[in-house]
């Protein structure tokens, strides 16, 4: 076993520096080797047993857990259950003890871990000035008032080895408008065993990334890269890839995000080889939109001949698959719409009957056509603004498929209340329906037979280059737009 051992003197008082140190969290406000921290499941950042995920500046991850802390004491331990460096049982104990009565404190740190002895002498240097000297420095730096030097990012989903490409890239800052989305060059790695690197062509734009962007989904930490639809060529492959070579086109749609750069290297599993008949920029703007209308009328509720649908933001991109793809099906369809330019495209998409809510209540109209029984179904992905509405909406036994919230939160509802016509509410999330390729697949496959039999038909999207992401956005949060939005890389 090899022992580390070191000391410093701060120059702060032992509970400011307590306050930094004690946030197992915390590491990427004050480490310049962090570029992005976040606590798995959920934990707390001082919840002993908490694990933190870093990613790293040159790319590379480590998991830490924390495995004591002591406020009364100052004293906490953490072990590293992965990194970059075979570090094998490396334990660290970290104590701060008051010094001085001018307010200086001592800070310890003793590390131990096992290695081979060939690796020992190297591996030493790299716990006594790469972990703990550069923590020492870190944290006085910030104490004196500096600033940590900003960690050049690695793409999203990147997480392997030391080399890699630039690439131009939207990163998200912080939580919050569009204006927290910041054009930046990132390194891509080189893809990894299971991985391939894609070089991006067209890149989706879809409500899930305003999602991510305000902090409602727990899936990107900023500093991170959105986006969750893109297509591509791929560019190159780790050890172990079957499913695509080289040159490939190719498309995805789903998590991990990370989808806002030029070149990303991810999973090879989760990529989608595109027919020659399926361009790319339909690839980017209908994989996505295509598969959640896939699940939806097929699995979450299976839209048979006789029905009556109800769809929200019928004119939108989504909206649109869904009317059209419903028709086919047999149902009558009832399309809700904001403005009356909207209400024609949606009646395009096949919309046997159109409201315009700003003008008419759905639930009302959708009650008139229906000669008071109400519809078998409502697709709502607005959310906040129409729940309650969508619910009285419907026929007794119909089923309310929210799956979406652009107008925010429905926040709590008493089931208790669906029971007046033993309504049916789900809620499903895309990842149940696409995480692995085999379940992908058959959505991909309904998605590409609709379109070859012409029942849905990729509209030409709105374009837009890649830093101009947060004009996307704004446009798309107005309901400025109809269709699908989509961003090209310089």
């Amino acid at each position: 076993m090899v022992e580390i051992r070191r000391s410093t003197i701060v120059n702060a008082p032992l509970e400011q520096v307590w306050a930094i140190l004690r946030d197992f969290n915390g590491h990427e406000v004050w480490h310049p080797a962090v570029a992005a921290s976040a606590i798995e499941e959920g934990a707390e950042g001082d919840h002993v047993g908490a694990v933190r995920n870093f990613q790293l500046s040159d790319g590379g991850r480590i998991r830490e857990q924390l495995l004591a802390l002591s406020d009364a004491e100052t004293t906490f331990a953490y072990c590293i259950l992965e990194a970059p460096v075979a570090l094998r049982n490396y334990v660290a104990h970290v104590r701060l003890r008051p010094v001085t009565s001018d307010n200086r404190c001592l800070w310890e740190w003793r590390a131990t871990f096992d290695a081979v002895a060939s690796q020992r002498e190297r591996l030493s240097r790299f716990v006594a000035e790469g972990i703990i000297a550069a923590g020492f420095r870190a944290v006085q730096d910030l104490l004196a008032g500096g600033h940590r030097a900003r960690a050049p990012l690695r793409a999203a989903n990147s997480f392997t080895a030391a080399s890699g490409l630039e690439a131009n890239a939207i990163v998200l800052t912080r939580y919050g408008g569009p204006e927290v989305m910041e054009a930046r060059k990132v390194l891509v790695a080189d893809p990894g065993p299971g991985e391939a690197r894609i070089r991006q062509s067209v890149i989706g734009v879809n409500f899930i990334d305003v999602y991510c962007r305000r902090g409602g989904f727990d899936l990107v930490t900023p500093p991170g890269i959105l986006g969750m639809e893109a297509a591509g060529i791929v560019e190159s492959v780790g050890r172990g890839v079957v499913n695509v070579r080289p040159g490939d086109r190719i498309g995805y749609a789903g998590g991990p995000p990370g989808a806002y750069a030029s070149l990303r290297t991810m999973r090879s599993d989760l990529l989608i080889r595109l027919p020659d008949d399926f361009s790319d920029e339909a690839a980017a703007s209908l994989l996505l939109k295509g598969v959640t209308a896939s699940f939806l009328l097929h699995d979450v509720y299976a839209v048979k001949r006789g029905d009556v649908a109800l769809v929200h933001a019928a004119a939108g991109g989504v909206g649109q698959l869904l009317c059209r793809w419903a028709k086919a099906l047999g149902a009558t369809v009832i399309g809700s719409t904001s403005s009356d330019a909207k209400a024609e495209q949606a009646r395009r998409a096949g919309c046997d009957h159109v409201v315009v809510s700003s003008r008419e209540n759905f639930a009302d109209a959708a009650l008139r056509w229906t000669d008071g029984r109400g519809v078998d179904v409502v697709y709502d992905a607005v959310g906040k603004d129409t729940f309650e509405d969508s619910i009285r909406a419907l026929c007794p036994r119909g089923h309310l498929v929210s799956f979406g919230q652009a107008s925010g939160d429905v926040g709590a509802y008493s089931i208790d209340r669906l029971a007046s016509r033993s309504v049916t509410l789900s809620r499903p999330n895309y990842g149940h329906y696409t995480d692995t390729a085999e379940k992908l697949k058959v959505q991909t496959d309904r998605l590409f037979a609709a379109l070859r039999s012409r029942i849905l038909v990729a509209e030409p999207p709105r374009r837009y280059a890649l830093a101009d992401a947060r004009v996307a956005h704004a446009d798309l949060e107005s309901r400025a737009t109809s269709g699908a939005l989509v961003l090209i890389p310089a």
